[in-house]
């Protein structure tokens, strides 16, 4: 049924599927490739933080995949997928619109996982896109508006208090920026920032259990602005508009917080726990066993990568270091096929960890070997996720206007030292 007349799909446009193309482009592969997305923009998302904070531009961190593909001689659909039928290769899109393909990459990411907490997809936000971040932003604003007119103590503790539910990277980072960002917001209301309260719920008995920025766990939330509060071998068990029900050893207890966070989880796409794929060839999550190839078992015309893969002989954190790896490997697949060579397996580098730890602040342990914290572990981070931004164009624009940025404010605290001195 592989008919090389018709295009290479890529489903998504995270890092994975994006990277895939930039590097088709970028190897003058001459296979007709269509990239599918229902967004308008790309989200890198490690720098969503920064976006919330305004520490940088929309435009820096949510391009138009427009504007990353000009140029490129590949097509971008801005539309949604209905059906993948794998036996077919062919694709349906909600539009009406459909495609058969001849080479199928798949990357779609995850969802949202709120393991049947009652309450918690209706009373709690999300931090995964750049609307989140918008939406997150509007409503922490008119809390604290309403916080610097509430004459009664204790509603002024609710609007003022943020609930984190996991205390993974993604709530470890979240936390750590609000810590930061909402004092100095409250402030220019005239509010007393130390009533601000920024609480991070865990079901386990650490931050960062498990994962591979564990290392940093002693570094993650010292010295804010305000104490992020831990409440450590906490089990959510229901969230309602302005509090949240949990059990702590065994003791139900309650929090009131008007903002509630979730980051506690992730769910495989409904999208790939659809497809015609047998349990032997998935994990325990429903994740797609990819082979060293990163293309599925059972249909080798389809690679995988991203949070929907899994390669069980080398498993790998989602990351975006490993996302980007992904692509360039499976866009060197794509064209070794058309040209009728062998393949390559993936050989992923991982170059060590990087967590944002407040306003203008990270940990950045390089090669699991040398840990660097604060102001220039803030540099090598951002410079780290600016290097793996798409094409030159942008990532120059970026680069620079961030390096200007950050020499000025520099340079602001070196001229108060001599001017003191």
């Amino acid at each position: 049924m592989n008919d090389s007349t018709n295009p290479t799909l890529i489903l998504g446009g995270g890092f994975t599927e994006l990277f895939t193309a930039l590097h088709l482009r970028h190897q003058r592969c001459s296979l007709p490739t269509v990239l599918i997305d229902k967004e308008e923009r790309f989200i890198f998302k490690p720098l969503l933080y920064e976006f919330l904070s305004s520490e940088m531009e929309a435009n820096q961190v949510c391009p138009r995949y427009e504007e990353l593909l000009h140029n490129s001689g590949i097509t971008f659909v801005q539309d949604s997928i209905q059906t993948i039928d794998l036996h077919q290769q062919k694709v349906c899109l909600t539009s009406g619109l459909h495609y058969t393909y001849s080479h199928l990459v798949l990357a779609l990411g995850s969802t949202t996982g709120y393991f049947s907490v009652e309450g918690t997809q209706e009373n709690s936000l999300p931090f995964r896109t750049g609307r989140d971040a918008i939406a997150l932003t509007k409503h922490l604003r008119d809390c604290l508006q309403l916080a610097s007119q509430a004459e009664d103590p204790q509603q002024r503790c609710t609007l003022l208090t943020v609930a984190v539910i996991g205390a993974g990277s993604s709530g470890v980072e979240l936390a750590a920026t609000l810590a930061d960002l909402l004092p100095d917001w409250y402030t220019k209301l005239r509010g007393n920032s130390q009533e601000i309260r920024v609480v991070l719920l865990n079901r386990g008995k650490e931050i960062l259990q498990g994962d591979m920025n564990s290392r940093l766990r002693e570094t993650a939330l010292e010295k804010r602005t305000v104490p992020v509060d831990l409440l450590m071998e906490s089990e959510v068990t229901a969230v309602q508009a302005n509090f949240v029900e949990f059990k702590r050893h065994t003791q139900p207890e309650v929090l009131p917080a008007a903002t509630i966070v979730w980051t506690a989880s992730t769910a495989t796409h409904p999208l790939i726990k659809a497809l015609p794929v047998a349990e032997e060839y998935r994990d325990k999550h429903g994740r797609l066993q990819v082979t060293p190839m990163l293309q599925l078992p059972d249909f080798p015309e389809v690679f995988a990568g991203g949070d929907c893969a899994v390669d069980m002989e080398n498993p790998l954190p989602a990351t975006a270091q490993v996302a980007y790896q992904q692509g360039a490997i499976i866009a060197r697949n794509l064209k070794a096929i058309s040209e009728g060579r062998s393949l390559s397996p993936a050989h992923i580098h991982l170059r060590g960890t990087l967590l944002k730890l407040g306003l203008a602040e990270s940990a950045a342990e390089i090669f699991d070997r040398f840990e660097v914290k604060g102001k220039l572990g803030h540099l090598i981070r951002v410079a780290t996720y600016l290097e793996l931004l798409p094409t030159p164009v942008h990532d120059f624009k970026a680069t620079t206007e961030w390096l200007t940025d950050e020499v000025f404010h520099l340079i602001k605290p070196i001229k108060s030292v001599q001017s003191f001195h």
